[in-house]
């Protein structure tokens, strides 16, 4: 009787396996080390901008803002007299008022404008011209619509007194008045922006599913409670980012006034910012400038927190 030997089966498939197995992950991670190069190289244009032209100068202005630094003389060590001389001066406080009077007037009336124009645009059009239109404004510098609203606005020879004296209304001086600077250099910023901040919630309006407008008007919701219910809770997110950038834009408010009224009449539109540049290029106060930019800076950080600390709250309305 016969028997037949069985030999050990072949390992050269296990092998050339391995082999090829081996092979796929030095062409990973290859691949990997390449991608990394790439990215590295768009990165490094960013990451060089943001250290050369922010993070640099952000430090070297809060060094600056312990010393006493004019350009003709080093730079010398006071510690914190530069802040102590900020507490004491009655004209910071007042330009910090003005600006907190600025950036209610325009975070107001800019958000409720934008956000009408937002769900008009939704509701009735979506024609990309439309868009556009609104939009023209925010392609205009600062500068340009100063000058524009500067020639409309003066009080003997702008159109916009003669309309008003056409209807019968005395003239209105409204950037040489106390009373009518700051409102209506607001405005005029809120003319520029608003295309601009209606196109971001418009965005944030075609982002909401309509399954669930349809499932409330099926419940018998009117247009006021879907929008108080289901418009404004899912556009939360949204509308905190354009809050928070529209704060910190109205903060930083210079051109305009720079242009229009020069911090007057009788500092009435002399706003942080202006009063800085006062500080530091009309009096080469550099030191004492950068102390009173260190503490916008630290106000504008606080703000930004504790928005961003309410919207993260408030997001669960839906839940």
């Amino acid at each position: 009787m016969t028997v037949a030997s069985s030999s050990p089966p072949s390992r050269l498939p296990l092998r050339r396996a391995e082999e090829a197995t081996s092979k796929l992950k030095i062409r990973k991670g290859r691949g990997a080390g390449d991608d990394g190069a790439l990215a590295a190289v768009f990165i490094a244009p960013a990451l060089f901008g943001f250290l050369v032209f922010l993070l640099w100068p952000t430090l070297r202005g809060i060094y600056l803002s312990f010393t006493r630094f004019n350009l003709l003389t080093p730079a010398e060590w006071v510690g914190l007299d530069n802040y102590a001389r900020m507490i004491r001066d009655p004209v910071f406080w007042h330009s910090l008022a003005v600006t907190v009077e600025y950036v209610v007037i325009n975070i107001g009336v800019q958000t409720v404008a934008a956000l009408a124009i937002a769900v008009l645009l939704q509701r009735l059009t979506r024609s990309a011209v439309l868009r556009g239109v609104v939009l023209t404004p925010y392609l205009m510098s600062n500068v340009v619509a100063g000058i524009v609203w500067l020639w409309i606005l003066d009080t003997q020879m702008g159109i916009g007194n003669e309309i008003l004296q056409g209807l019968g209304f005395d003239r209105v001086p409204f950037l040489a008045d106390e009373t009518w600077a700051i409102p209506t250099i607001a405005l005029i910023n809120v003319w520029r922006h608003v295309g601009y901040t209606a196109l971001l919630l418009f965005a944030g309006l075609q982002a909401i599913p309509n399954d669930m407008y349809e499932a409330a008007r099926v419940d018998g919701a009117s247009e006021w409670r879907m929008f108080w219910r289901i418009t404004m809770p899912l556009l939360r997110p949204v509308l905190a980012v354009v809050l928070i950038m529209t704060v910190i834009g109205s903060f930083q408010v210079f051109d305009t006034v720079a242009v229009t009224t020069a911090g007057g009449p009788a500092n009435a539109t002399n706003v942080l910012q202006y009063y800085i540049y006062g500080a530091a290029f009309g009096r080469f106060q550099f030191g004492y400038a950068s102390a009173m930019s260190v503490a916008l800076l630290a106000v504008l950080s606080v703000i930004t927190i504790v928005q961003y600390r309410l919207t993260r709250a408030g997001q669960t309305d839906l839940g």
